[in-house]
């Protein structure tokens, strides 16, 4: 078993399969690439259907889109508990998830990774302003309020124990981070901050941060 993955400073896609992967406690190896230019860009097509990554390459079929690898990993782990028991809360991550995987479009574009924008190390920009910028962060702050208090109980997660949503959230953390985002600003008592600060505690996405930065 394979996984695809873009450079680890900046590919948040990338960033949210891997450690979907590394939670189950799965074996698997990792195939680094580059789309920096039209020739990469031209060879990456070789090795994904979609030509975007992150591809999980397994049992001779590649599996793409971070959310497809996702629903992948919570059937053949069931052990690694990647949605919650919970229905109810089950289809509440599951939206929440979703929403992070088709929305916040502003986020991307005034907080968008890149060479020269890293979600990993020390490297900071300046903070972005704008109203469509400012409601998607306010949506944000509100979701990660209102889904910590009511199922995070006494972890850190948004939904009791880790799960998928936590995985798709993380690189929204590191965005927080690396633009200077004061979450206060958009509506947050703190409860938002102090997830964003788990997510990037984590040991994973520490582990992940050190060979980005190796």
């Amino acid at each position: 078993m394979e996984l695809i993955i873009g450079p680890r400073t900046y590919s948040t896609w990338s960033l949210r399969g891997w450690l979907i992967l590394k939670h189950t406690g799965a074996d698997f190896g990792v195939i680094d690439v580059r789309y920096d230019t039209k020739a990469q860009k031209a060879a990456l097509r070789d090795l994904s259907p979609s030509g975007f990554v992150p591809v999980l390459r397994v049992d001779g079929e590649m599996i793409w889109d971070t959310l497809a690898i996702g629903e992948w990993a919570a059937e053949h782990y069931p052990q690694a508990r990647m949605w919650p028991a919970d229905p109810v809360v089950r289809a509440l991550a599951r939206s929440a998830t979703a929403e992070m995987h088709s929305g916040f479009s502003a986020l991307r574009t005034f907080c968008g990774m890149g060479p020269d924008r890293p979600m990993v190390g020390d490297a900071r920009s300046e903070t972005p302003s704008d109203p469509v910028l400012d409601r998607d962060l306010a949506r944000i702050v509100a979701l990660f309020r209102q889904m910590r208090r009511r199922f995070g109980g006494d972890g850190p997660w948004l939904f009791g124990d880790w799960s998928i949503a936590d995985a798709f959230f993380t690189p929204v953390a590191a965005r927080v981070r690396h633009f200077q985002i004061d979450l206060a600003d958009h509506g947050d008592d703190g409860v938002a901050a102090a997830y964003v600060q788990s997510l990037l505690a984590h040991p994973d996405f520490r582990l992940w941060e050190t060979e980005a930065l190796t």
